[in-house]
């Protein structure tokens, strides 16, 4: 970027720290020295850093935790498209990384309201819970929570492979695409503590309706990812 004297001096700090961040000498995850400290070894007034920094948080380049500083906001390290249907293992494997399932619960319940809804199900009928952590590397990726109409399933059915889209092929239930929905949520008393995610790192909902070749709606799943961890993208085109 070209500067000249009508320039923001607040502008030229946010190339400095972007420049600084690119070079290696703040590394994501670091936390930053003190408003004082950072604006003397920048030269500038508090002010003038504190407008930089407002609007690097805006761009999500650094991130405040109330309480205890600001910091160098994590490069997410896995990544996908959403308009590709893809299972959490194969994107991690994707990233060179072993997937791994940590399973809290499987077993036949009640539906919720959203079950019978989503699942076009009968009220009367059950559904077949599973909920587990998936794991890269040993480290909590995301919490997952499936629904499958427990009348699509023979007796007996398990999960048998850490893939449940692979899983269902082998029951002899083949997705062809599926719905989502993606939302984020704040700090959740219970699976943000499974996932290690302190109180200021947001979850990544991903709520999925999968359809098998014939239409029917046979798996309702919800995923929570960690926000730091993962991002999703779009690809949108113009029509004409």
């Amino acid at each position: 970027m070209n500067y000249n004297f009508q320039t923001p001096r607040y502008l030229v700090v946010i190339e400095q720290i972007k420049g600084k961040i690119k070079d290696g000498e703040l590394e994501p995850g670091e936390r930053l020295p003190s408003e004082t400290v950072f604006a003397k070894e920048l030269g500038v007034s508090r002010n003038t850093l504190r407008e930089a920094l407002r609007i690097l948080e805006e761009e999500n380049i650094i991130i405040r935790k109330h309480g205890v500083g600001t910091f160098v906001n994590q490069k997410p390290v896995f990544t996908g498209g959403i308009e590709e249907l893809f299972s959490i293992t194969d994107m991690i494997e994707r990233e060179g990384k072993k997937p791994g399932t940590e399973v809290l619960f499987t077993g036949y319940v009640d539906p919720h309201g959203d079950d019978v809804k989503e699942l076009n199900m009968d009220e009367a009928e059950q559904v077949f819970l599973v909920k587990r952590v998936r794991t890269a590397d040993g480290k909590p990726l995301v919490y997952c929570i499936d629904k499958i109409p427990a009348n699509l399933l023979e007796k007996g059915y398990k999960l048998n492979q850490e893939s449940i889209l692979s899983s269902l092929e082998e029951a002899g239930i083949t997705i062809s695409h599926a719905e989502a929905e993606i939302k984020t949520v704040g700090y959740h008393e219970e699976i943000s503590e499974i996932m290690n995610c302190d109180k200021d790192t947001p979850l990544l909902v991903l709520r999925q309706i999968h359809y098998d070749l014939n239409n029917r709606p046979v798996l309702y799943s919800i995923n929570f990812f960690k926000s730091d961890q993962i991002s999703f993208h779009v690809m949108r085109k113009r029509i004409i």
